[in-house]
């Protein structure tokens, strides 16, 4: 069984359950334990599980250790009104091997996203990303990967995998299956020209720290048409989240992340989160592990709120805006429950239609005949 990679929760935090309220999450959620292991149902929802693994975190060695701080933060929280069968699987230990260890994740990932369950990964080293990607192998599906962080990380591709190189390994590596990669939050005085060209001749998306902190919820329609995301604690400013060693001045505010969080929990794609690089050696009173819980319990309170919308419900639900651009058109929808727009592309190859979200600004744009550039970027990838 894969469930053998998993290591139970540490026996001191379960004893302090038996002072917390039903109300609080610790009572709402199924815990691995020396005596108990949580039954995995179709009904389950959401898993944690950590990954003590920091041998290719650059700059960070010790990240990956004592998610028990973590947990106790979260657990002690009071729980949303929310609907959700939540279980804590425990952690996978530092194998032998890196290899050991990437191997366990990718199988343990793969079998939950199989089962429709979100596995909320905390680690260590940020290259584990890599890793999630690659679960998605075996569900032969492409993957729109959305990274919050201040630095791309691609690195070099002859580099063995670490934390500064893991999507250049994605990008390049077969099975490629990569459609669509974004960055939210990257600075750029701490990315090579080269690398924001790069970015731009593959048609990804790259959104500035500076761009977000005006308009927080210009990143929603991003998170919407992710399948994993991946957050680097680097993405945030050190007096916010000190447990990291390569958190700078400048970042994301602790809200500012914890919204992103959310929107990431409110898609309906989105079916892996991961938060890296926590290292409890330098957290202060537990301030970073504080943060990361809020983002877990933002992340499944947005998730709790799911509508199932596209690409699971029907354009029956939806508003059409027929917008005349040059000489073509661009058929936007705008959702009746939630208020949410979205674009269409027609890929004449494969005679395929596609939605992809988009803002009311883009439909704004377009009727003032300015074409929106994530239309034009996955079209571009489309043909």
């Amino acid at each position: 069984m894969i469930f053998e990679y998993l290591h139970p929760v540490s026996e001191i935090i379960i004893e302090g359950l038996s002072d917390y309220k039903e109300e609080r999450f610790g009572a709402k959620i199924n815990i691995h334990t020396e005596a108990f292991f949580p039954e995995i149902t179709q009904d389950t929802a959401i898993a944690i599980i950590g990954v003590q693994e920091d041998r290719n975190a650059i700059n960070n060695e010790g990240s990956g250790n004592k998610f028990s701080l973590i947990r106790q933060e979260l657990y002690k929280l009071y729980a949303g009104n929310w609907h959700l069968n939540m279980v804590d699987l425990g952690d996978i230990h530092k194998g032998n091997t890196l290899s050991d260890t990437h191997f366990a994740l990718r199988k343990i990932v793969t079998y939950l996203v199989k089962k429709n369950i979100i596995p909320i990964i905390l680690g260590g080293s940020q290259a584990l990303t890599y890793t999630m990607y690659r679960a998605y192998d075996d569900l032969e599906q492409t993957v729109n990967l959305v990274s919050v962080d201040n630095k791309f990380d691609l690195g070099q591709l002859d580099s063995e995998l670490n934390s500064r190189c893991y999507l250049s390994k994605i990008v390049m590596e077969e099975p490629n299956n990569l459609f669509n990669f974004s960055n939210i939050g990257y600075q750029t005085f701490f990315n090579s020209q080269e690398e924001i060209d790069l970015l731009e001749k593959l048609y990804f998306d790259s959104y500035r720290l500076g761009i977000v902190n005006k308009n927080i919820s210009l990143v929603e329609p991003i998170l919407r048409d992710a399948d994993l995301v991946s957050i680097d604690l680097s993405a945030l400013r050190k007096s916010d989240a000190p447990a990291n060693n390569n958190t700078t001045p400048n970042g994301f505010y602790g809200e500012e992340i914890c919204a992103i969080a959310r929107y990431a929990g409110l898609s309906d794609k989105v079916s892996t989160l991961g938060i890296f690089e926590y290292n409890a050696t330098l957290d202060d009173k537990n301030q970073t592990a504080q943060l990361i819980a809020q983002m877990i319990w933002y992340f499944i309170e947005g998730v709790n709120f799911r509508i199932k919308e596209y690409p699971f419900g029907s354009k029956k639900d939806f508003l059409k805006y027929i917008v005349p651009i040059d000489n073509d058109t661009i058929n936007f929808y705008k959702s009746n429950k939630s208020n949410r727009w979205w674009m269409e592309i027609i890929n004449n190859k494969f005679k395929k239609e596609t939605l992809i979200p988009c803002t009311y600004n883009d439909y704004l744009e377009a009727n003032n005949q300015n074409i929106p550039e994530r239309w034009w970027k996955t079209l571009r990838k489309l043909t």
